[in-house]
């Protein structure tokens, strides 16, 4: 597999634990690692090494995050700036670029309910600052910085956020989260902020008039767009006025499991209309389904996308799989009652999974997305657009603006 460079580097080894931030014990190595590969014959594993090694590796969701072992830690550990990033679990993942939001909706430094400017712009200084310090992985800026990734055999990072509540009613604020690198951001998360709707809210209000400038703004200096976490009218609002395509970076159908974490087919068809990316989620108790609703499998996972595929076209499907190390589950319900989580995954009856088997961190969740694809006949070509030449043209139309 196209494993990357990875020099040893551990997160903050610069400082000394303990006397320059505060040390917590991380979660088992066992679940950084590859636990569970689906088993692929011999030519499917040769076409799996073709995908790899020749063919762009695109999560348009994931995260290098790890989370204590305690759950009772989780939040004391996010109230400081330095949180622990696994280059190592990332450079065995074979992945080439991730759409990494650095866990801003968590970082809750200066504010109990996080979402803020300073929250935000602390944690992406440090984060930044660490990486600085490696040769795993670097910051992308442009699409040819996305499709280098590879051939230096380096994770190229598309530094995004995953909510623009941060903005407040500052459009000016767009700018200079591009000067700093961000080239994805969300539009809202669960809950409503300046820009419009998030998918918890009762009522949808639509995109504001303060939402439209952003857009916009967006637009004109060459930021992709998120809409995973809007409701359904702010969704088709966003989609209409932005000149751009548009991405759900991590999510699934509403088709397959009624919740409002899910898209609606209304608002999937109009973002690949418009030339956007759907990625498929994996995050635990999302994109469940009827069949197994009480346990969250790779099977549950892939019927969502395969109901995209055949509601949009194979064109406008990619993999956003959402996860990061240690316990998931643990984190969602730490900040449940922040971020609206469990709200989110209303609607339906289920049972909580702990984690998706084979799914549960970066290291082995797109290699057994593309192994379970092998296994149902998909072709190369196919899989390799969802896996990122899907993501490759739609970035090439957004990222390079010419000025």
């Amino acid at each position: 597999m196209n494993d990357k460079n990875y020099d040893g580097y551990q997160s903050f080894q610069y400082l000394e634990a303990g006397k320059h931030y505060k040390s917590f014990q991380l979660a088992d190595k066992g679940r950084h690692k590859k636990t569970h590969a689906i088993a692929l014959t011999i030519d499917q594993q040769k076409k799996l090494e073709t995908i790899f090694n020749y063919y762009p590796i695109i999560s348009l969701r994931d995260h290098g995050f790890i989370v204590p072992k305690k759950q009772d830690d989780i939040l004391p550990y996010c109230r400081q700036l330095h949180t622990i990033y696994d280059y190592e679990g990332l450079a065995q993942s074979g992945i080439d670029v991730i759409f990494e939001n650095f866990m801003d909706g968590i970082a809750i430094v200066t504010s109990n309910n996080g979402l803020k400017w300073d929250d935000v712009i602390y944690t992406l200084g440090m984060r930044f600052c660490d990486i600085s310090k490696q040769h795993t992985v670097y910051l992308a800026k442009t699409w040819n910085d996305l499709i280098e990734a590879k051939s230096k055999r380096k994770i190229a990072l598309l530094p995004s956020l995953e909510a623009a509540s941060i903005l407040e009613n500052e459009v000016d604020r767009v700018d200079i989260l591009y000067g700093l690198g961000i080239r994805c951001m969300g539009i809202t998360y669960n809950e409503s902020n300046t820009l419009g709707s998030g998918l918890t809210e009762k009522n949808d209000g639509g995109l504001t008039k303060f939402g439209r400038k952003v857009i916009e703004r967006m637009n004109v200096l060459g930021m992709a767009i998120d809409i995973s976490h809007c409701g359904d009218q702010t969704s088709l609002d966003v989609i209409k006025a932005s000149s751009d395509p548009v991405f759900i970076t991590h999510a699934g159908a509403r088709g397959v499991w009624d919740t409002p974490r899910m898209k609606s087919d209304e608002v999937l068809k109009a973002c690949a209309e418009k030339g956007g990316i759907i990625g498929v989620c994996a995050a635990p108790n999302t994109t469940l389904s009827p069949k197994s609703p009480n346990k969250h499998t790779i099977d549950s996972v892939m019927e969502h996308f395969e109901y995209l595929v055949d509601l949009v076209g194979i064109n406008h499907v990619g993999l956003g799989p959402d996860t990061f190390f240690g316990d998931h589950v643990g984190l969602q319900n730490a900040f449940d009652s922040i971020l609206a989580i469990s709200e989110s995954h209303s609607g339906q009856h289920f049972e909580e999974s702990p984690y998706v088997l084979g799914l549960e961190n970066p290291t082995e969740a797109m290699e057994n997305m593309l192994r379970w694809l092998l296994v149902k006949n998909y072709s190369v070509q196919d899989i390799a657009k969802v896996s990122g030449e899907n993501a490759l043209v739609a970035l090439e139309r957004i990222l390079d603006k010419e000025n």
